[in-house]
Formats: structure tokens, C-alpha cells, sequence
């Protein structure tokens, strides 16, 4: 089997530099073989073309977007060069250091072992870990938003906004999903594709992971508190309400 690991990456400097390094270092250290382990960072129009000279120092891929164009966007791009180039499972994983390279093979476990098709990583799990959040961002990830999304979907899930997951690549080629909606270029397509593998009847299933947010001084998180939360839950609440499909 062969995995794609794509990391999408806006602006990111020296964060991004230390995600490429524990990369690296988790590939010089993996044991296993199987799955074959590609890293794709994907710059979604960063400022400095940093990027790609990035990836050619550590021996990864990389694509550019000529423009900003949404974390969403650059996922699907990135998904679909993965379904292209036959890889048979697709993760993606936080470009600003958050997600530990050493849980990927825990994360690829259910579907390599044929249990499951989509796989969602959880802080929140026994195992997990989260590190010091601030209050409010807690507070939303571990209750709001997924009692919602659970509600939605219809099945109990502890972590629904955590990105840190892995896909078998059938899923991704299902003709129900719609992914290329342009209402899905931003936050959006994370949640809309995790509720849409619910509710086609895709084996899911949650492990815990580690997500540490970086120093704030290196920078937080780029979601902002109004738009950035609408554009994670919007998904729901138009899934739910039939708006979109």
C-alpha cells in the first residue's frame, strides 16, 4: 500500500520548518515499510515561495496554488493528485507543528488492517492529548461542535474539527461526494467530508492523537474566532437541514 501525507501550508516559516524535521525524522526512524510513506506540502500561495525549496531539502512533494485560495481548496487539490498517482491512503496533517509524525502509523492501522475506511484522530480520546488550550477554543472543540456534528451525523464522535486523519482512497472516488463545491474552498470541506463518510455508510472510526498548538509567539492558529468557527460549522448545519448535499 502507499500513503500520501499532505500537509497544506499557508505562511507557516519556521513552523514549517520544524513540522519537515520531525517528518523527516519519523521516516529515518519507521521500522515498518508498509505502508510506503510520500509528504506532499501543499502552499496554498504563501507569501515567500519558501515551500518548494523546503520540500526538495527533505525530499518531499510539493504543489503551489498561483493564489490563496482556501485551506479546503488546497486539500482537494492535493486529494486529487494523491487519487491520480494511485495512492491507496490519504492523510492530512496541521503544516504549523500541532500533529506528531509519530502517530501516523497508529492513524493508518484500522484501514491497513481492513477495519475501517476513514479515520479521524482525537485529542479527545483516552490517550489523547491537547496541551494547554486556551478556554474557549476547549470548550468549543471538545463540546460544541461535536455535539452538533454527532447530532448531524448520527453517530457519537469525540473530535470533529481535528484534521489530523486518514482516508482510504475509495472514499475520495465515491460519485456521492461532492467535494468540488466551491462553498467547500475554505474550512468547510474538513467537516462536510468527515459527515459525508458518516452518512454514506463508510466504516469510521476515531484514535487518539496527540494535537499540541504551537507557542503563541510563533503564531496560534490563522482561523479567525466569527468567520473562521461559521466556516467549520456551516457544513453541519446545511448537511442537516438539507441546504446542501
Amino acid at each position: 500500500m502507499k500513503a500520501l501525507v499532505i500537509i497544506p501550508i499557508f505562511d507557516e516559516g519556521v513552523k514549517m520548518k520544524m513540522t519537515s524535521t520531525r517528518m523527516r525524522d519519523f521516516l529515518e526512524a519507521r521500522s515498518r515499510r508498509d505502508p510506503q510513506i510520500d509528504i506532499m506540502l501543499m502552499d496554498d500561495g504563501s507569501p515567500k515561495p519558501n515551500v518548494e525549496p523546503m520540500a526538495k531539502k527533505f525530499g518531499f512533494l510539493s504543489l503551489r496554488n498561483p493564489a490563496r485560495s482556501g485551506v479546503g481548496f488546497s486539500i482537494r487539490r492535493a486529494y486529487d493528485y494523491g487519487l491520480e498517482k494511485g495512492y491507496d491512503i490519504l492523510i492530512t496533517m496541521a503544516g504549523n507543528n500541532k500533529d506528531n509524525p509519530d502517530e501516523l502509523d497508529q492513524l493508518m492501522e484500522p484501514i491497513v488492517s481492513q477495519r475501517a475506511d476513514f479515520v479521524q484522530g482525537s485529542r479527545y480520546l483516552s490517550g489523547g492529548n491537547f496541551g494547554n488550550m486556551p478556554f474557549y477554543r476547549l470548550f468549543t472543540t471538545r463540546y460544541i461542535h461535536p455535539l452538533l456534528f454527532s447530532l448531524a451525523a448520527g453517530k457519537q464522535i469525540t473530535d470533529s474539527t481535528n484534521g489530523f486523519r486518514a482516508i482510504r482512497a475509495s472514499v475520495l472516488r465515491d460519485p456521492r461526494l461532492n467535494l468540488h463545491q466551491d462553498w467547500l474552498d475554505q474550512y468547510e470541506l474538513e467537516p462536510y467530508l468527515f459527515h459525508k463518510a458518516i452518512r454514506l455508510g463508510y466504516r469510521v472510526t476515531e484514535v487518539p492523537v496527540t494535537k499540541i498548538y504551537p507557542d503563541k509567539k510563533l503564531g496560534y492558529s490563522k482561523m479567525k474566532p466569527i468567520i473562521g468557527w461559521w466556516s467549520i460549522l456551516r457544513p453541519v448545519i446545511y448537511l442537516l437541514l438539507r441546504i446542501k448535499t
